[in-house]
């Protein structure tokens, strides 16, 4: 069997995490058994459904990497192919037209509640021959009053429905267009959709298809339905937890193969491995090893995922990826070091590239003010002296490189008999503004010999101050 699978989102939001997952899934299982990967726009409800989510949810796949060898396909514009199909099912009375009002159904629905039974339309216009005057009808599926449907789900397992259990649904509504159920069975038919991979809200939506499948007179696809996914307090996933655009996490920084690899995790696993590359993940991944228990979503584990991909990207795509967040923080990058040396300075610190940004902005402008709390505890009287005489043999280098900077303020540090870092830590809050930033050579090469010396002699002419100012 040629595989075959489908991402089928509807526009009636953006594209969040669990839909992620799910076309993920699809892609995956099209990859690695080279099949195809189709892209379909559920976009029937036309209440709900925008532009503005449609251009969200290809702008996220499109982050994302996740290519479709076909489509995107619209259901609006396959709405002539519904109703061949609908006509045919009432000719052959494999469909019938149903009058009942809104009050007949509440009032049906009401009377089985209070009753204990099964909430389910009872099939009163399922043998009707005439029409009902004012009433503009929906029409309805037969499905068959007796037997079973086995769903050999590969998630799952199987499981079994009982078609008695099942009530008869509308297909198309009163204005003639056609409802998910049945329109989704007939684009699996059309675009011969070998498996369908799908959240496990849709099972009790799979009998139904399948019995309207076999009324067309076709195969059903092989089902996967996956386990949700939860938050981090066990209640369903939502907004709160980070359920939002996945485009939002574009925008924090995180790289598409991180996100990638932490949602193919959610529900699957190979051995003990947590990071992924694309590639292996297509080489790995089954959808028979998926759990079939929900997962939960761990936005500290994501951020570390995405931190472990940063580290693993070569300097110069992460570079490429990093320039227009330092545009976005206020930056120019034509006003400090090259993006690829900043990259390689920063890639072990950062978690996105939102934070490398923002943790790199005195490479590239000057700031007013060193931090209070660092400048109290490293820019003392005590540092003054060796710290002057780094910063004279600093600005006496005619090279200014990283081994050079390195050797200064060894040997300065060797002079007045104290550890490195008792004279690095000064330097780098001096420089810097604060008590964290990559090795302090790499620092200092990073933001310049001009800009380093000047903010040495603000961080001298600080210390000499409070000398000052206690001696009086």
């Amino acid at each position: 069997m040629s595989v075959r699978t489908r991402f089928a989102p509807s526009p009636t939001g953006v594209l969040h995490l669990g839909s992620v997952r799910t076309a993920l899934y699809c892609w995956l299982y099209a990859r690695h058994h080279d099949g195809q990967f189709v892209l379909r726009i559920e976009d029937t409800d036309p209440e709900r459904s925008t532009k503005e989510n449609v251009d969200a949810i290809l702008d996220g796949m499109a982050w994302l990497g996740l290519d479709a060898d076909e489509g995107p396909f619209y259901q609006t514009e396959r709405f002539g192919r519904y109703r061949e199909v609908i006509e045919q099912w009432l000719s052959e009375g494999k469909a019938y037209h149903c009058y009942c009002s809104k009050e007949e159904l509440a009032e049906l629905r009401e009377r089985q509640m209070n009753a204990g039974e099964r909430v389910r339309y009872d099939g009163r216009c399922r043998d009707r021959t005439e029409p009902r005057d004012g009433v503009q009808p929906v029409v309805r599926f037969k499905n068959p009053l007796e037997g079973e449907v086995v769903v050999d789900d590969l998630v799952r397992g199987r499981v079994v429905f009982d078609n008695a259990q099942l009530d008869d649904l509308v297909i198309a509504r009163p204005d003639g267009s056609p409802t998910y159920n049945f329109s989704v069975i007939i684009d699996d038919f059309d675009m011969r959709i070998s498996h369908v991979i799908r959240g496990d809200d849709h099972l009790n939506n799979t009998p139904r298809q399948m019995n309207m499948l076999a009324a067309i007179g076709a195969e059903p696809p092989v089902y996967a339905h996956l386990p949700m996914i939860l938050g981090p307090d066990g209640a369903k996933l939502s907004k709160r937890h980070g359920a939002v655009d996945i485009r939002e996490y574009e925008e924090q920084g995180y790289l598409p193969e991180a996100m990638l690899n932490y949602l193919v995790r959610l529900g699957w696993s190979h051995g003990d491995q947590e990071i992924f590359s694309v590639e292996e993940m297509i080489e790995f991944f089954d959808i028979a090893d998926v759990n079939h228990s929900a997962s939960s979503f761990n936005p500290e584990k994501l951020l570390w995922i995405n931190q472990q991909h940063i580290m693993a990207t070569p300097a110069e795509k992460l570079a490429e990826a990093l320039m227009p967040f330092l545009i976005r923080v206020g930056l120019d990058p034509a006003e400090g070091p090259d993006p690829v040396h900043v990259v390689e300075g920063f890639h072990e610190r950062a978690e996105t590239l939102l934070h490398m940004a923002s943790s790199a902005r005195y490479c590239y402008e000057d700031f007013d003010v060193i931090d209070e709390k660092s400048a109290k505890k490293h820019l003392r009287p005590v540092i003054l002296e060796p710290l002057t005489v780094a910063k004279d043999r600093l600005g006496q280098l005619e090279h200014w490189g990283q081994a050079a900077i390195h050797e200064v303020i060894e040997a300065v540090a060797a002079d007045y008999d104290i550890n490195m870092g008792k004279l690095g830590q000064p330097i780098r809050v001096a420089v810097t503004s604060g008590p964290v930033s990559p090795p302090i050579d790499v620092t200092l090469w990073l933001v310049g010999q001009r800009r380093t010396i000047e903010r040495l002699e603000r961080a001298v002419e600080l210390i000499e101050a409070r000398v000052a100012a206690s001696a009086g």
